[in-house]
């Protein structure tokens, strides 16, 4: 039996003839938009608000994360001075035209030791009050410490110098510099402020030994520093890792 090939599948129209007219499919109108026309919509959007895409990967600065950055810009700095404070003994300051003096530099390192230094909060009298840096004795910076920080502020705390003749005066400040004219007196004036949380700083031999902070030595032609970080934390004081670094060792 001869097979015949089936004929292509046909429908009758509403007359009942057959019909065999193409079946096309319809599609329904196309409401979605494509990536490209997305994108170039957004694009057209930002143009006219004028907004900044952000680039892919990498989330917008949060003004938080911004302010840290600038503080620790300029904590980075003033890490850069002290080290250049150690160094440049010989240098021209931008404003002289000598070399500064011993004690002018010995002045900047005490502004800068306020800096990295954190005082127990009842060291202050308020949160705007002055932050005094004392001298006991002879006052062998002359004009150069009121020089180096007039008009300065460190964390809203405006800075002050005053002289001091005596150990009970002294107490009312936040950093004090022993001269070498009271290094008979060591012993007692250390003994007397070791209740409170003064920074003490000198320039003499046993100073540390005998329970002082810092104590700055020459070397050669640079001035450098000794710290005793042990008797700062029994005064309460925490002295930032940033300055330790740059303290000679202890002998």
């Amino acid at each position: 039996m001869v097979g015949f090939p089936k004929a292509a599948s046909s429908k009758c129209n509403t007359a009942g003839e057959l019909d065999n007219t193409p079946q096309i499919r319809r599609h329904k109108s196309r409401t979605c938009v494509t990536g490209k026309e997305k994108k170039s919509r957004r694009q057209s959007w930002r143009d006219s608000n004028r907004v900044r895409a952000a680039r892919p990967g990498k989330k917008r600065p949060v003004a938080g994360k911004k302010k840290s950055f600038f503080k620790a810009l300029a904590t980075i700095r003033t890490v850069v001075l002290l080290f250049n404070l150690i160094f440049v003994l010989g240098f021209k300051s931008l404003a002289q035209d000598s070399p500064p003096s011993e004690y002018q530099i010995k002045a900047a390192f005490l502004y800068n030791f306020a800096k990295f230094v954190e005082w127990p909060t009842q060291a202050m009298a308020g949160t705007t009050s002055p932050l005094v840096i004392g001298v006991l004795g002879k006052n062998v910076f002359g004009a150069d410490l009121e020089r180096t920080i007039h008009n300065k502020t460190i964390n809203n705390h405006p800075l002050q110098i005053k002289e001091f003749q005596s150990v009970t005066e002294a107490t009312n400040c936040q950093i004090l510099f022993i001269s070498a004219s009271e290094q008979d007196r060591f012993p007692k004036i250390l003994e007397e402020l070791r209740a409170a949380s003064i920074l003490t700083v000198s320039e003499t031999d046993h100073f540390i030994e005998a329970g002082g902070m810092i104590n700055f030595v020459i070397e050669g032609n640079k001035i450098r520093f000794q710290i005793n970080d042990v008797a700062a934390k029994a005064a309460g004081l925490k002295i930032s890792s940033k300055l330790l670094s740059l303290a000679l060792a202890n002998h």
